[in-house]
């Protein structure tokens, strides 16, 4: 088994190419290069502690802190995902919705990773 197996990480990815998408194609230029950067920063961060958790995963403690800071990075996703909403920078709703939705999920399945590692660690 190697990361690309996880189901966050499936999940992360196809945000994060979703997010590269929608920061090309959708946003005013100004926010390409504000916003934009920081909401593509924080989603690829969201799998890349996935992965770097992953290769720590010997030590339960290491594991558990990139998860959580995968989480803290989803959150901040989130938080400027609807930012570009709230301010019409980004206005195709359909889009918010179905990353928003993606971003949602991914927390919650992040979250329950977190629990059955800290109950069910095994190397």
């Amino acid at each position: 088994m190697n990361y690309e197996d996880l189901k966050i990480w499936k999940l992360s990815n196809e945000i994060v190419v979703k997010i590269h998408e929608m920061t090309l194609t959708k946003l005013p230029k100004f926010e390409m290069y504000e916003i934009g950067c920081q909401i593509r920063r924080s989603s690829k961060s969201v799998k890349s502690n996935i992965v770097e958790g992953f290769g720590r995963r010997c030590y339960k403690q290491e594991f558990i802190h990139f998860l959580i800071i995968s989480q803290a990075s989803n959150d901040e996703t989130l938080d400027h995902l609807n930012t570009l909403f709230e301010t019409k920078s980004l206005k195709d709703e359909k889009i918010y919705i179905e990353i928003k939705e993606k971003v949602i999920i991914l927390g919650k399945q992040i979250n329950n990773f977190i629990s059955s590692i800290r109950n069910n660690h095994k190397v």
